[in-house]
């Protein structure tokens, strides 16, 4: 690949990296795509290794950054419907309130729905605190595996 396409790669895997904490671009898949090419246009044993780790990576990544919010969650009895509800918000948010509204729109949704369920504000605050713990947990996870797979992959240029 020539460099200017390995420096194309790159770039996708910082936007990537980036897309991670501002949801600006779905942060696993741009760096999962710019990976896929990569090992494509190289086409090589190695480059397929490399490629294949990577993706394995992102897709632990992307396991575990659901599953072990999800059983933390679930050990403090927030109810999966309130984090529907937050995913709802979020998801309204970000359509509503640019950069920041995933997250607000995620708070919102899941206190709202805490507020209905149990009629009191001292009692759906720490039901979404600790929604907002796990959503920051998640985050993090999702960061690591994509700052790994981005470095497995810098790693395999650097070597090959």
């Amino acid at each position: 690949m020539p460099e200017w396409g390995v420096a194309l790669v790159a770039t996708c895997c910082v936007l990537g990296v980036v897309g991670t904490i501002l949801p600006i671009v779905p942060g696993t898949i741009v760096i999962a795509l710019a990976i896929v090419v990569w090992g494509i246009v190289e086409a090589t044993p190695s480059s397929w290794a490399i490629t294949a780790v990577a993706l394995v990576v992102l897709g632990v990544g992307q396991l575990l950054k659901y599953l072990i919010p999800g059983r933390r969650l679930a050990e403090a009895g927030v109810p999966t419907l309130t984090m529907v509800a937050g995913g709802i918000g979020g998801i309204v948010g970000f359509f509503v309130v640019p950069l920041v509204g995933v997250v607000v729109g995620f708070i919102v949704g899941v206190f709202v729905v805490e507020m209905l369920r149990l009629r009191d504000l001292r009692t759906a605050w720490p039901a979404t605190w600790e929604a907002m713990k796990a959503s920051g947990l998640s985050t993090l996870i999702e960061l690591a595996a994509a700052m790994l797979a981005t470095a497995i992959w810098a790693g395999g240029v650097l070597t090959t």
